[in-house]
């Protein structure tokens, strides 16, 4: 071998010697930084959190539990203490597992009518005239009853009842009450995005499931409107139905009545 030579072997030798210290070096960097990065305490989900979820029910409901992690790991918002999400509402979800991020939590105010929803509760957008929805009068969270008026015939209550007769009938009663307004309909006179998509009035009300159908039914099959509750001290007479006899018979004497349905007195 040629001294020439053999200087470039030594020098190809010590590159790759170099090279290899190199990268030794910085591996070994990387792990003592890994290795001495500090721990931090973070709040992670133990179940599944869905929309809409109050963060007093995150609390109350156990889906918390507290992990130490890497500072390098913590998520953009990671909670550290629970205040974090106090009054807010979960608007992603938040799988088990995840470190629990404030950005996945709105306040209250900004959840609009999702944050009123929980459970078995329902909205239902109900379109009428003003008179029907209080226009002007009616409010948000006012709480108001729903008095209907529909036709019936004495054979829709064949269970109770042997009568054959087709004559309809109309009966008068409360159907639903203590209904809240989740949002009231624009003033008569103010245009408004807000109406209903023919035009009218409409306001929004939270109901359970089951009284969705009640309210539903009578939209399509009566008439009806809504009446204002009391603010402060509700009360609730108890439950009746008007028919035209019990409107027009009510509080005459035997011969008023003779008079009003023989059209003469006895």
């Amino acid at each position: 071998m040629t001294y020439r030579a053999r200087n470039i072997a030594v020098a190809v030798v010590l590159a790759i010697v170099a090279a290899l210290l190199t990268g030794f070096y910085v591996t070994s960097y990387k792990n003592n930084v890994k290795h001495s990065e500090n721990h931090v305490s973070v709040y992670v989900a133990k179940k599944d959190i869905p929309p809409g979820t109050s963060a007093a029910d995150v609390l109350s409901g156990n889906y918390l539990t507290t992990e130490q992690v890497l500072q390098g790991t913590v998520v953009p918002g990671a909670i550290s203490t629970p205040k974090e999400i106090e009054g807010k509402l979960s608007t992603q979800w938040v799988y088990a597992g995840e470190q629990v991020s404030s950005r996945r939590f709105n306040p209250v105010s900004q959840a609009g009518v999702r944050a009123e929803l929980k459970g078995n509760m329902r909205a239902f957008q109900v379109e009428g005239d003003p008179n029907q929805l209080l226009a002007g009068t009616l409010q948000a969270h006012d709480h108001v009853d729903l008095v209907a008026s529909v036709k019936y015939k004495f054979v829709n209550f064949r269970a109770t009842n042997s009568s054959q007769s087709q004559d309809e009938l109309v009966a008068t009663r409360v159907v639903l009450r203590d209904l809240e307004v989740l949002k009231a309909p624009s003033s008569p006179g103010t245009e408004s995005k807000l109406n209903g998509p023919s035009g009218g009035f409409s306001a929004l009300l939270r109901v359970t499931d089951s009284q969705a159908q009640k309210l539903f039914f009578v939209l399509k099959n009566g008439d009806w409107s809504l009446q204002l509750r009391p603010v402060i001290d509700a009360a609730d007479s108890p439950e009746s139905v008007e028919t035209v006899g019990s409107v027009l018979g009510d509080g005459l004497h035997p011969n008023q009545i003779d008079e009003l349905v023989l059209g003469r007195r006895r």
